[in-house]
């Protein structure tokens, strides 16, 4: 039965952590894959950062070979990244298990990784390869998709559908709002950038599903 798992890790445990000692109030999201052996994920977004060299503040990183700016809107940014082959970590465990990737968030307190597995096996053997690679992640949240799940459920990872969850009971919906980003944010334990993050995203999910006529923008 397919399988979806929540992992965290702790913020400079991965390639691009380390960036958040500049940038403390940035949120990194890593482009969603299916795994190829071939290519690690090549695309991230950095939100919450307005600024003209973005990409210069990832360029010392050891783990990068080559890093380039895609399309920049105000405080968020598309880069293209070329990842050095000789980097051993979560990436490669994506890779090397065939787990694909369906949500990856980055703060400066830690990551957040939410993966699928076509049955339990398939996340057992992520783990443990994990393991191998000495890369300490912790199983935060692990449950079957199974046929009663609706469809508009299947399509939203789990802490998107936590950020909703807690925005609507919360009044953040309401006209006026009856809470903020930011103390949503502080509830979750999260910042604002990462909430913000994860309910655009998720919106944009249950739009595509309940509106299936519309025309969705081009994947960058």
């Amino acid at each position: 039965m397919a399988t979806e798992a929540t992992f965290t890790l702790p913020a400079d445990r991965f390639p691009l952590g380390s960036v958040f000692e500049q940038l403390p109030d940035a949120t990194i999201e890593l482009e969603r894959v299916i795994p190829s052996r071939d290519a690690l994920v090549p695309y991230f977004w950095v939100r919450g950062v307005e600024t003209d060299g973005i990409e210069e503040f990832f360029a010392d990183q050891p783990e990068i070979r080559r890093i380039e700016l895609v399309d920049s809107v105000e405080d968020e940014h598309l880069l293209r990244v070329e990842w050095a082959s000789d980097h051993d970590g979560i990436l490669h465990a994506l890779t090397e298990t065939d787990v694909p990737l369906v949500e990856a968030v980055g703060t400066d307190t830690q990551w957040t990784f939410d993966v699928r597995g076509d049955d339990r096996s398939d996340i057992v053997s992520f783990q443990q390869r994990c393991r191998e690679l000495d890369v300490p992640i912790t199983l935060r949240n692990l449950h079957p998709l199974t046929p009663t799940d609706s469809t508009v459920e299947a399509v939203l990872t789990e802490p998107q559908r936590e950020a909703l969850v807690l925005a609507f009971d919360r009044g953040y919906f309401d006209s006026p709002r009856a809470v903020t980003m930011e103390e949503l944010g502080d509830e979750l334990g999260i910042s604002q950038q990462a909430v913000a993050s994860r309910l655009w995203r998720g919106i944009d999910q249950l739009l595509a599903t309940t509106l299936p006529e519309t025309t969705r923008r081009p994947e960058a």
